[in-house]
């Protein structure tokens, strides 16, 4: 079953600071991980502690994309799209610990 990818406001904004190689490795990124099986465990997705942000993990070189998934109507939902800094992930220069 393949899933849609819908973008929030706030992840747009992230994608739209960041350099086009970036943006474009992340979003090739997206569409090959999440669009299929986006709720598997693998080596670069993990699921997260509870925390307000989301509920899955991306990795994707330094960057992490943070997103939930929406199993009944076949959606991912990005929610945010970070820097890792450690222990810690940088959402617009504000530091998270998830």
């Amino acid at each position: 079953m393949k899933y849609s990818v819908e973008f929030s406001q706030d992840a747009e904004r992230h994608l739209k600071k960041l350099s086009a190689r970036r943006r474009k490795t992340i979003l090739s990124a997206v569409e090959k991980q999440l669009t299929h099986q986006p709720a598997t465990p693998t080596k670069n997705r993990k699921e997260l502690r509870e925390n307000p942000i989301a509920k899955w993990e991306l990795r994707v070189q330094g960057s992490r994309v943070l997103y939930n998934v929406l199993e009944e109507e076949s959606i991912v939902s990005v929610m945010a799209v970070a820097e890792k800094k450690g222990n810690r992930f940088v959402i617009e220069g504000e530091e998270f610990k998830l």
